[in-house]
């Protein structure tokens, strides 16, 4: 599987690790190699726009997730692309004191999540708020794990 990353901001982020981590999930999950995942690190004005033009709420806010294909969508020999994650470090920055995580901790939960979020998951309900989360927590774990 091919993760593109984009870095159009100024906060220090390691996307050699963001690039594990997106690869580890998919390969957890199950997501066929063919399919390409773009990871795009913004400002707070950027997110902004694309917050307030594809959600209708107002500022910045931390992920925004844009799927494309599922996979299983798309026929063998065609583009497949999972989708586009849009992450903003100064909102995970800010945020991250909040959770009791580092920056980079943070990020990278909002990472997965924008990646469970193209694979179909939710938390709109209870109990897939529980789910989503509980494999959130999981996916970061294992891939603790694999980079000792």
């Amino acid at each position: 599987m091919a993760v593109f990353l984009a870095d159009e901001q100024t906060h220090a982020v390691d996307l050699e690790r963001l690039r594990r981590l997106a690869e580890h999930v998919l390969a957890t999950e199950r997501v066929p190699d063919a399919m390409e995942l773009n990871v795009l690190c913004v400002e707070r004005a950027a997110i902004a726009e694309l917050n307030e033009r594809h959600m209708g709420a107002r500022g910045a806010t931390d992920v925004l997730a844009f799927p494309l294909d599922l996979p299983g969508e798309t026929q063998p020999g065609e583009p497949a692309i999972i989708g586009d994650v849009v992450l903003c470090p100064a909102v995970a920055r800010r945020q991250a004191p909040e959770h009791g995580k580092s920056p980079e901790e943070e990020l990278e939960l909002l990472l997965v999540h924008g990646i469970l979020h193209l694979l179909g998951h939710d938390h709109a309900e209870p109990e897939e708020r529980a789910a989503m989360f509980a494999l959130t927590d999981r996916l970061l774990a294992s891939f603790a794990e694999a980079e000792r």
